[in-house]
């Protein structure tokens, strides 16, 4: 017998069966598919970890702002309950006064540079996403809806109310058209 009898012919490359060879694809078309998915899912998480860091940075403090507003609220009462004359009639009070201020100064300035701002919305169209009503003033000059008084001014953190202000509103009088009712443009 020759030696070209004893040769083989060449096996193809891929000896595999064919049904092996589509199992095998599936399987790594199934394994691609869930990388891909576990790749989309932390980078999700790693997403949703930054928006919530960046919102507790940005909105951590609201719990203490509030309480601080408190003590704003009582230093602005203390201003106002002395009377210029008083002021006037005594250097002690004058000096003292003239320390408050100073003091409600810095206070607001902490708070402009932490984001909180104040609400003071008088004449403007009441807004319940940032006012509370207390009453309805009727015989104002005023058309219906609008904050005529504001007895305890509101509060936002950047975006977000810490403390709404306390207004009273223009009644409308019998015959008036009904207010616009307002379209909350943040949603």
């Amino acid at each position: 017998m020759s030696d070209e009898n004893n040769e083989t012919e060449p096996k193809p490359a891929n000896d595999m069966p064919p049904s092996r060879e589509a199992e095998l694809e599936a399987e790594l078309k199934k394994v691609k598919d869930q990388l891909l998915r576990a790749v989309a899912e932390a980078e999700n998480g790693r997403r949703r970890a930054e928006r919530e860091r960046d919102e507790a940075r940005r909105y951590g403090a609201a719990a203490f702002a509030r309480d601080v507003l408190q003590i704003s609220d009582n230093l602005r009462r203390a201003l106002e309950l002395v009377p210029a004359d008083a002021r006037k009639a005594s250097e002690v009070l004058d000096a003292l006064m003239v320390g408050l201020e100073a003091t409600e100064r810095e206070v607001l300035a902490a708070f402009e540079k932490n984001g909180i701002k104040k609400v003071m919305p008088l004449g403007e169209r009441f807004d319940y996403n940032l006012h509370q009503a207390m009453f309805e003033a009727e015989n104002t000059g005023k058309p219906p809806g609008t904050v005529v008084q504001v007895m305890q001014p509101g509060y936002v953190l950047h975006d977000r109310l810490l403390r709404p202000a306390m207004v009273g509103v223009a009644k409308g009088q019998p015959g008036d058209q009904p207010p616009v009712e307002h379209v909350d443009e943040r949603a």
